[in-house]
């Protein structure tokens, strides 16, 4: 049997990922000024880094985007906890939400606030800005067109913001975003499924300038990763689309799944060009997607989630499929090389766990090295995980890169039955349902994040674990919630969506 709430759970991320809406918004009050947070290292041409305040140390930015607002329910929030040199600083965070201070629009229900976010250095004044979407927002009249907002980071962290897209229709503007320099000019800009927002940034009147981005317009798009695929210095994008038409959301094949790839040129990124098998086969696409370079070959390596395993429902499945896998495309000069590719499951010897339908093992790809060896690794949520006869307790799953790829050897899991963890596994906390790798002490070494959306019946929660030379451990790990962010718990979903 499928577990019907993570099915939930996994239909509302996709229907997230095809942009509803994004607000203008950051929802919360401001409890302390803000640090630096870091976004995956990337082989770009120019470094992501989602450091806000420009101390050094990376921070960590993650949403609540179903919270309560000023009574407003689902109008969502975003919180950024500051590094440090001892790592993540709780005593040093700032939460924001549309009813902030210099943010543009009000906190109002079903805004979403916080559904996606992006990091990057948008107006190059060397500190992080946080590109924050809202699928629910209002615009006059139109209901839930969406729009996109820009928070902007200084000394201080995280202040005033400036919306810089809004749809024009219901559900026009989708607001899954990814941050590179698609154009090679040394300024970053800003992707979305249908736009490129040239950079640099102006806090005033927002990108240099729009061009349209050529996806397939029948299709909607899952995922977004920047990153740069064929070495070359300009930044690349690869995009995770489906096709809609099938309304049977059980069958992993229904929806004609696939990855497309856009190279950046100087004149901006290339026509999208569908990863294919060697036998001239559609590869099968997934629902998320991250690029690193997993064996440092100087390429980087596109990691694609593939979690929709049809859930015990649909008949024939590809066996490969159960419990969801992880799929790499090395690259190449001439972009991914689809003769080079590596599939990992729960039964790929040295993966801890079984494989079982309904795990959603490859949920929400993060790449990034977490051992400071040189070798991008890959943490991947595995929300549905049962844990004896807890159900969908879930886990997160750390991955190696090494010279021969991505393995299974030296993987680790943790969940909230791991020695060490706070907390207690229970029935869908959907421990995982959200990762992000973030270096927050400077060290070298990305610590790993995982979200619960569910924890706590739906208020959900965020662990923080400390990397070794051994890669991350339970040793030191931490968590916190509303709590310590000093917001509204009820069913605000915190953990569900980290900056990248």
């Amino acid at each position: 049997m499928p577990h019907p709430i993570l099915t939930s759970l996994s239909q509302r991320k996709v229907r997230r990922r095809i942009g509803l809406a994004a607000a203008i918004a950051v929802a919360g009050a401001v409890i302390a000024p803000v640090a630096a947070h870091g976004a995956q290292a990337q082989p770009t041409a120019v470094q992501q880094r989602s450091d806000f305040n420009g101390d050094g140390y990376e921070d960590l930015a993650v949403a609540a985007s179903q919270a309560t607002v000023g009574g407003k329910a689902r109008a969502g929030y975003v919180a950024v906890v500051y590094g440090s040199a001892n790592g993540l600083d709780l005593a040093h965070r700032q939460v924001v939400s549309q009813n902030s201070a210099g943010v543009p629009g009000t906190a109002e229900a079903d805004d979403y606030y916080g559904d996606s976010l992006s990091a990057g250095d948008l107006d190059g004044d060397g500190y992080a800005d946080l590109v924050v979407g809202a699928p629910g927002e209002d615009v006059g009249e139109i209901r839930d067109p969406g729009t996109l907002a820009v928070l902007w980071g200084g000394s201080n962290g995280l202040s005033g913001g400036t919306g810089v897209a809004t749809g024009e229709d219901v559900h026009d503007l989708d607001v899954r975003t990814a941050v590179g320099d698609f154009d090679g000019d040394g300024h970053l800009d800003l992707a979305t499924p249908d736009r490129v927002l040239a950079g640099p940034f102006s806090r005033t009147t927002g990108a240099a300038g729009v061009t349209a981005l050529k996806l397939d317009a029948s299709y909607v798009t899952d995922d977004l990763a920047a990153g740069d695929v064929d070495h070359d210095g300009v930044t690349d994008l690869v995009a995770l689309i489906h096709d809609p038409s099938d309304s049977d959301t059980h069958d992993p094949d229904a929806f004609n799944r696939r990855a497309v790839h856009l190279r950046g040129t100087a004149d901006g990124l290339g026509a999208p060009a569908t990863l294919k098998n060697p036998d001239g086969t559609v590869m099968r696409g997934g629902e998320s997607v991250g690029i690193g370079d997993v064996d440092k070959d100087g390429y980087g390596d596109v990691v694609i989630g593939r979690t929709n395993d049809g859930w015990g429902e649909v008949p024939d499945v590809d066996p490969q499929l159960i419990g969801g896998q992880i799929g790499v495309v090395y690259g190449s000069a001439a972009g991914p090389d689809t003769s080079r590719t590596t599939t990992i499951t729960q039964d790929t010897p040295g993966v801890p766990g079984a494989a079982e339908f309904s795990d959603s093992f490859g949920g929400d790809i993060a790449v990034a090295d977490v051992n400071g060896d040189g070798y991008a690794d890959v943490a991947a949520g595995s929300g549905g995980e049962d844990l004896g006869d807890v159900f969908a307790a879930g886990q997160v799953n750390v991955l190696r890169g090494s010279a021969a790829g991505l393995t299974g050897t030296g993987a680790t899991s943790f969940s909230q039955n791991s020695a060490d963890v706070p907390g207690t596994a229970e029935q869908n906390d959907y421990f995982g349902s959200g990762t992000a790798l973030v270096d927050t002490d400077r060290d070298g070494r990305a610590e790993l994040f995982a979200g619960a959306v569910s924890e706590n019946q739906g208020d959900g929660a965020v662990w923080a674990f400390p990397s070794t030379g051994a890669g991350p451990t339970a040793t030191g790990s931490l968590s916190f919630g509303a709590g310590t962010l000093g917001t509204d718990p009820a069913d605000a979903n915190l953990g569900g969506e980290f900056a990248r």
